[in-house]
């Protein structure tokens, strides 16, 4: 009976051991909350004061303080490191409100960070300012963008759509209040286009006006047609389209002149114009020419991006310029283009001077980031902004058959707005598949 009771006891050591195994590759997020989280949280509570101190954020403590450890308390005064206010942990990892203590700042954590995440043992560790005077430490426990899983609750709501997953394991959410204008880079296959479709997935369900420029004869948003209020597909066509945005801009900087406000947010909810998101999806079709003859369309294109990206924030008109490349050499004023969309998302691109147009000019240090992207893992990305913030983010994959039925399912929220009706795409009408007749035939009588 001694031999049977052993036997089963280590059978269940080692089936448990192996559970653990399988749920660490196949289920991280069960082996981080029964494994992962309590050892590192062990491991930060007993090693926080010594790691602080080897990594250089501990400072002097105050002469008050360091005379009362020294004569009141009779022991070694010692450094101070940030006063740990919360400790939570995660689904993913661990958060930690820190108190900076004075000669502290953020930057000098953000530059410890690497030795942090090494020191605790997790995948990855961030640093956010919360307020002035604290910092959280986001530990991230697994690598959350190899099975990207959004978080609960992150759905689409007033002008802020989550895109994607951040490495911390918060969602990436475009905001089109804080970000109006935005440029998207990516090789082919790099997952920009299901980038795209999560974009346009979520900005479905809002209460937005959606307008699409696809110059590949329509092969990407012809899908979205039945949610898009105009959709054009040829140079000559966006040109015309652009033409009319611009007249729609300056009737509603009129409209604001008219009631006295700088921003169409300042304006009554009744008399305020529905916002409308332009969606380019391969900008370098707009710059290119095949002939002399081409020039002044150009110059039309052109000129009115820039003029759209430079003032249409106020009036609600937003840009989401995607390509492939966006450099000087696409021509006159695509320089000056780009400096006016200060939202930055670059896929793996094919040379490091792409990485360099997309995120040199905001933020430098990613960079490096962005151009050691593998080609195994579509969907990941580097995201920044004119703060010089930087997040590697990663997409979750979304068929175009779900983007497309997201479009059709809220084909009802489709604003009314006169000015672009002559744009307005063709809608098939769905008709219902033929099938067996499920009405039971009842015999005639006399």
């Amino acid at each position: 009976m001694t031999d049977l009771s052993m036997v089963l006891e280590t059978a269940g050591v080692l089936a448990g051991a192996g559970g653990l195994g399988y749920a660490k590759v196949r289920a991280p997020r069960v082996y981080w909350s029964l494994v992962g989280l309590p050892v590192t949280w062990g491991r930060f509570t007993f090693t926080y004061r010594s790691t602080m101190d080897v990594c250089g954020l501990t400072v002097q403590p105050s002469r008050m303080r360091a005379f009362i450890a020294r004569n009141v308390a009779r022991r070694e005064v010692l450094p101070v490191p940030p006063k740990v206010r919360r400790v939570r942990g995660t689904s993913t990892g661990l958060r930690v409100t820190l108190r900076l203590p004075a000669g502290l700042e953020p930057a000098d954590l953000m530059a410890a960070s690497e030795r942090l995440r090494h020191a605790w043992g997790v995948h990855s560790v961030t640093i956010a300012e919360t307020k002035p005077g604290y910092v959280e430490l986001r530990m991230t426990g697994y690598d959350v963008l190899r099975q990207v899983r959004m978080p609960r609750g992150a759905r689409p709501e007033g002008l802020a759509v989550p895109v994607a997953l951040r490495e911390d394991g918060t969602a990436f959410v475009r905001d089109y209040r804080q970000v109006p204008m935005a440029l998207t880079l990516g090789a082919n296959s790099s997952g920009k286009s299901v980038y795209q479709r999560n974009l346009i997935k979520g900005l479905a369900r809002l209460p937005v006006a959606l307008v699409g420029i696809d110059c590949k004869r329509g092969v990407e948003h012809s899908a979205y047609a039945p949610r898009l209020s105009a959709l054009v597909t040829t140079p000559d066509d966006s040109a015309s389209l652009l033409d009319v945005l611009v007249g729609e801009m300056e009737s509603r900087f009129d409209l604001l002149s008219a009631h006295g406000v700088s921003d169409m947010w300042d304006l009554p909810e009744r008399l305020r114009p529905v916002p409308v998101v332009v969606l380019v999806d391969e900008v370098a079709e707009l710059f290119l020419i095949s002939s002399k003859k081409d020039e002044e369309r150009r110059e039309r294109i052109v000129t009115a991006l820039i003029r759209l990206a430079q003032m249409a924030r106020a009036v609600g008109i937003y840009l989401e310029v995607c390509g492939q490349r966006f450099g000087s050499e696409l021509g006159k004023g695509a320089t000056m283009l780009r400096a006016q969309l200060t939202g930055r998302v670059v896929h793996r691109v094919n040379d490091k001077q792409t990485a360099e147009m997309g995120l040199a000019d905001v933020a430098p240090d990613a960079v490096a980031a962005a151009s050691l992207i593998p080609a195994e893992r579509p969907g990941t990305a580097v995201a920044a902004d004119s703060s010089g913030g930087w997040a590697k983010i990663r997409t979750p994959h979304t068929s175009r058959d779900e983007a497309k039925a997201a479009c059709r399912d809220f084909a009802h929220l489709v604003p009314d707005l006169p000015a672009l009706d002559r744009f307005r795409p063709h809608v098939p009408t769905y008709a219902p598949k033929t099938g067996p007749s499920l009405v039971k035939p009842r015999p005639v009588t006399e």
